[in-house]
């Protein structure tokens, strides 16, 4: 017994650094599929349906869980900002984008995580929070930039960094309203009503176009990379990552994110899709540093906990 809870914390950590290591992987593979016959909506649909069926596969072999009625409508809406504009707004800015700027913008979300937590959740803004907002802001603004002023696509695109962004903005609003909720529920149960609700929601306006698609001029390779982005990119990634969140603690799970460009990077100069320039170099460092004033600083909870212990 207790050697599985000494093992917990490290299950955990393994889980959430091969999550994000499989979504630094991610960028890159996914950039290359669809520069070579895959497109970002049907991208996309690939990630909403193959997840959908995964999950509702697996879920054969597991516990019959019961779902309120009530509660599968609110699956719907969180669908909607965890999976609908979080994959839309990712996916397509990717193939829009290089794969180095879309992972380097991945790293915000714990910026936009704590600005909702503060309009939602009424969480304290402390200076540390204010300055780490302001320094990753900057970051961002650098790389946003660097993409307006590039002649090569490999450094990047604006609209592709602005839906990125949009991507982080949507998971953690997601986060911020349905974080309670989702906890009620098994990981297999909650991914297969929300990836169930995203393709119903998804399909009916991509459908035509991904019937459009010209199949018999996608090479087995890309076939390959689409399989990696909706097997290991959506359905293991999900998986390794709720797990991951129920041992360990917001702000280490927030670090993690700094893995995903680690690996985008280095496999998108390995595979010449992209390339890294000084300014790209200076946002990484200023985004990473706002993330890491925010994620160090301190929650109401732990505020009210020091003033308890100081009375």
């Amino acid at each position: 017994m207790p050697e599985n809870k000494t093992n917990k914390p490290l299950q955990a950590h393994l889980c959430m650094f091969t999550a994000c290591a499989i979504w630094g992987l991610m960028a890159p593979v996914g950039k290359d599929a669809m520069m070579n016959g895959i497109d970002g909506l049907t991208m996309v649909s690939f990630r909403v349906a193959g997840g959908a069926l995964l999950f509702w596969l697996t879920s054969l072999f597991m516990p019959c869980e019961h779902v309120d009625g009530k509660d599968k409508l609110k699956f719907a809406a969180a669908a909607i900002f965890g999976l609908v504009l979080n994959q839309c707004c990712f996916t397509i800015g990717l193939s829009l984008t290089s794969p180095t700027n879309a992972s380097i913008v991945t790293t915000s979300m714990p910026i936009f995580a704590m600005l909702l937590s503060f309009v939602i959740l009424r969480e304290p803004i402390t200076w540390l929070k204010s300055g780490g907002v302001a320094i990753g802001c900057l970051g961002a603004v650098t790389l946003i930039l660097t993409s307006v002023t590039a002649s090569d696509n490999k450094v990047g695109d604006m609209r592709g960094d602005m839906l990125v962004m949009g991507a982080q903005l949507s998971y953690a609003l997601f986060l911020s309203l349905f974080n309670k909720f989702i906890k009620k529920y098994s990981i297999f149960t909650v991914n297969k009503w929300m990836f169930l609700w995203a393709t119903i929601i998804v399909w009916p306006f991509t459908g035509l176009h991904v019937a459009q698609t010209h199949w018999a001029d996608i090479s087995i390779a890309t076939w390959s990379e689409t399989a990696y982005v909706v097997f290991f990119g959506t359905f293991i990634g999900y998986i390794l990552i709720v797990n991951a969140q129920k041992v360990l603690r917001p702000t280490v799970v927030s670090i993690y994110n700094y893995v995903q460009p680690l690996v985008s990077v280095s496999v998108s100069l390995l595979m010449g899709i992209g390339v890294l320039k000084w300014s790209q170099g200076l946002a990484v460092i200023l985004v990473f540093t706002g993330v890491w004033m925010v994620t160090k600083s301190k929650s109401r909870k732990d505020m009210e906990k020091l003033k308890t212990e100081n009375q």
